[in-house]
């Protein structure tokens, strides 16, 4: 299976909702990595390495959010993958 790189931007109701924890959680039980943080816009921006797989199971994820979230958009960019990463973070300001 390839390995592979998204850059990710969510949304809607995304903050204040535990999103970045929930997707914390999710890529460690998917065996991804990268990070996750809250945007002043109030998107939440995601970079996920990992198998293709995994990513687009990741995806799938960030669709759906946590169960307070309301997701409205979500935009996808597909780059190389670069093995940048040890472990998924959460970024703060």
């Amino acid at each position: 299976m390839a390995k592979t790189r998204a850059h990710v931007f969510i949304d809607g109701k995304v903050q204040g909702v535990y999103f970045r924890s929930y997707l914390c959680e999710k890529a460690g039980e998917s065996n991804v990595t990268g990070w996750v943080k809250n945007l002043a816009d109030g998107r939440v921006e995601a970079v996920l390495e990992g198998e293709e797989e995994n990513i687009v199971k990741m995806i799938g994820f960030c669709k759906e959010g946590p169960p307070s979230a309301k997701i409205i958009d979500l935009k996808v960019d597909w780059f190389g993958y670069t093995g940048e990463f040890s472990s998924f973070s959460i970024k703060y300001y």
